[in-house]
C-alpha cells in the first residue's frame, strides 16, 4: 500500500514537471488577448477582496502586536514590529491563500470542465498544444499579478494597521510610520516580492495541473478543485518556509 501510494504520487509529480516544461514552450504562441484577459482576472477582480483581507490583518496585527509588546517595549516601536511583520509574512502568504482559493479554484474548474467534456482532446486533434495555448498564459499572469498584489495588500494592511494604532491604541500615525522606516530593509520588500513571484507560480501551475489531469465527469471536476486549492495552499506554506529561509534565515 505504501509503495503504490509513493509510486502514485512520484507519477503524479513527474506528470506536473513534464507540464510545465511543455508549457514553457507557450512563449513563442502567447496570445496578448489571452494573457490580459488573464491579468485581468487576476489582478483587477481580485483587488476588492484583498483589500478587506488585508484592511482587517493589518488592524489585527497592529492590536495584537500592543498586547504582546505592553510593558516590555514602548509603543512608539509598533510601527516596526507590525511592518516587519506585515512586509515579510504576512501580506505574501495572506495574498497567495486568497488567489489560491479564488484564482486557482476557477482555473482548475474551467480546465477540468473542458477535460471531460472533450474540448482538450479537441484541440490536440486539431494540432493545438492545450499547455502552451491554455496553460503559460495563465501562469505569466499569475507570476506577475501575484507579487503586484502582494505590495498593494501590504500597503493596505500598513495603512489599516497605522490607523487603528492611532485610533484605539493612542499611537500617533507619524509615529508609527517614523518606526516603520527606522527599521525597514529593503530586504524586507524583495523577500515579499521573491515569495509573490514563486506562490503565483505554484497557485497556476498546481491548479492548471489538476485540471488537465481530471476525470469522471461533474465529480471529476468538484474533486480536482478541492486538490487545486489544498495542494497549492500546502506547498505555497512549504516554500514560504523555504524562501523565507533563503532571504531571512
Amino acid at each position: 500500500m505504501i509503495l503504490e501510494n509513493l509510486r502514485h504520487f512520484l507519477r503524479g509529480l513527474g506528470g506536473y514537471f513534464l507540464m510545465v516544461y511543455h508549457s514553457l514552450g507557450g512563449f513563442k504562441v502567447l496570445r496578448r488577448d489571452e494573457f490580459l484577459k488573464d491579468m485581468e482576472f487576476f489582478m483587477i477582480d481580485s483587488l476588492l477582496i484583498v483589500a478587506i483581507a488585508a484592511s482587517f490583518t493589518g488592524m489585527v496585527a497592529s492590536v495584537q502586536s500592543a498586547y504582546q509588546i505592553k510593558g516590555l517595549l514602548p509603543l512608539d516601536l509598533l510601527g516596526a514590529g507590525v511592518g516587519k511583520m506585515i512586509t515579510v509574512e504576512l501580506g505574501p502568504v495572506l495574498t497567495a491563500l486568497i488567489l489560491a482559493g479564488r484564482a486557482g479554484a476557477s482555473i482548475a474548474s474551467e480546465l477540468a470542465s473542458m477535460r471531460v467534456t472533450e474540448q482538450l482532446d479537441a484541440m490536440e486533434v486539431m494540432g493545438i498544444d492545450p499547455e502552451r495555448y491554455l496553460i503559460f498564459p495563465r501562469i505569466i499572469a499569475g507570476v506577475i499579478a501575484t507579487p503586484l498584489l502582494t505590495i498593494f495588500a501590504e500597503t493596505v494592511a500598513l495603512i489599516s494597521a497605522g490607523l487603528i494604532s492611532n485610533v484605539s491604541l493612542g499611537v500617533d500615525y507619524s509615529v508609527f510610520l517614523r518606526s516603520f522606516k527606522e527599521f525597514f530593509y529593503l530586504r524586507d520588500l524583495l523577500g515579499g516580492i521573491a515569495k509573490g513571484i514563486v506562490f503565483g507560480f505554484i497557485i497556476t501551475s498546481i491548479s492548471s495541473y489538476m485540471g488537465i489531469r481530471s476525470k469522471g465527469g461533474a465529480k471529476g471536476v468538484g474533486l480536482s478543485t478541492m486538490q487545486a486549492v489544498i495542494y497549492s495552499s500546502v506547498v505555497v506554506l512549504l516554500f514560504d518556509f523555504i524562501v523565507g529561509s533563503a532571504f531571512y534565515g
